[in-house]
């Protein structure tokens, strides 16, 4: 059975300086820190890698964070995978649980993320599934 959980979160992004960087900027190294609210409430700590292009509208980022909180009324951490691409201006992102990452209460956790952003502000949902851990 798969349940969906809906709510808002606020992130905060700092640029890292990376000693590997090409000296046009295309490449970058940023950390997150979110905070969740509505039926996740945790926050989350993780890295994204962002590449830019020379095509306007185009460019790619991973990212994984770390996410602990309470996830309905379950509590633990789980890890959340990021790809994303932007070609020409047409956005594609997949937000994954990675797979056994859940601790505590969502060990077991499986699903997608799906972020949201309407007038600057962001929400998500979390499709998931809670399987027995091995």
């Amino acid at each position: 059975m798969t349940d969906i959980a809906r709510g808002t979160f606020a992130v905060k992004l700092t640029p890292q300086p990376s000693d590997w960087q090409p000296d046009d900027g295309s490449l970058g190294r940023i950390w997150l820190d979110k905070e969740f609210h509505g039926d996740l409430e945790a926050t989350s700590r993780g890295q994204m890698l962002t590449a830019m292009t020379d095509v306007k509208g185009s460019a790619g980022y991973v990212a994984i964070e770390r996410v602990r909180g309470m996830l309905g009324r379950r509590t633990g951490s789980f890890v959340l995978q990021h790809t994303g691409t932007m070609t020409r201006g047409a956005p594609s992102l997949t937000i994954t649980v990675v797979p056994d990452s859940g601790t505590e209460e969502l060990a077991g956790l499986g699903g997608q993320m799906t972020i949201i952003i309407t007038d600057g502000k962001h929400s998500y949902e979390l499709e998931y599934a809670l399987h027995a851990a091995q």
